[in-house]
């Protein structure tokens, strides 16, 4: 683990090589875990502000639950996360084409009708922040769906901090980001 900024970060950024492929997962990250995908604090206004444009995207489902409970729900954890359909696991603001989960705010920011591209947290995918009162822990979290994109990875060459360069700069800034690469610099004459 080495320190930038007041993040802590997991060597795994640098080790592991992952690029997903949604041919082979189906995107099951947008519709298995234990919560919905965490929020940041200013993303709930975004969420707000922008359903009006992703409800055409959303599945009945997911808009009425969105309705009823909101853009946001408080998890088991206190964390607030995306609002969950039922029983099952998918996130409200997933749909299906040819049984693949796909994100209705993705499809409204591909199209255009908004900025915002969709939560952080899942722009980030498969790595995980977790904050502490002086810092945030930025780890690779390892779940069996994501086998193929580790696979992929592995057969491309491409490590994760470079899969998810775009999302790491937008977390944390183009600085940081540059930090993080001399410090892969320094972690390969090791």
């Amino acid at each position: 683990m080495f320190q930038i900024g007041n993040a802590i970060v997991s060597r795994d950024i640098f080790e592991k090589k992952f690029v997903c492929d949604l041919r082979k997962c189906k995107g099951l990250c947008c519709v298995q875990g234990d919560s919905g995908a965490p929020l940041e604090e200013e993303e709930i206004a975004v969420l707000e502000e922008i359903l009006p444009a992703v409800k055409p995207y959303m599945t009945s489902e997911g808009l009425a639950i969105v309705e009823k409970e909101g853009v946001f729900v408080t998890d088991s954890d206190g964390d607030k996360v995306t609002p969950l359909v039922g029983s099952k696991e998918d996130c409200v603001y997933s749909f299906y084409r040819k049984g693949c989960a796909y994100c209705a705010i993705e499809k409204a920011y591909n199209e255009r009708k908004i900025n915002f591209q969709k939560p952080v947290s899942c722009h980030l995918y498969p790595i995980r922040i977790t904050r502490y009162t002086d810092f945030e822990a930025v780890n690779y979290h390892q779940w069996q769906i994501c086998r193929d994109a580790l696979a992929t990875g592995e057969k491309t060459g491409t490590p994760l901090y470079v899969f998810l360069k775009e999302p790491l700069i937008r977390k944390y800034g183009k600085e940081w980001y540059e930090e993080l690469l001399l410090f892969k610099e320094q972690y390969d004459q090791f």
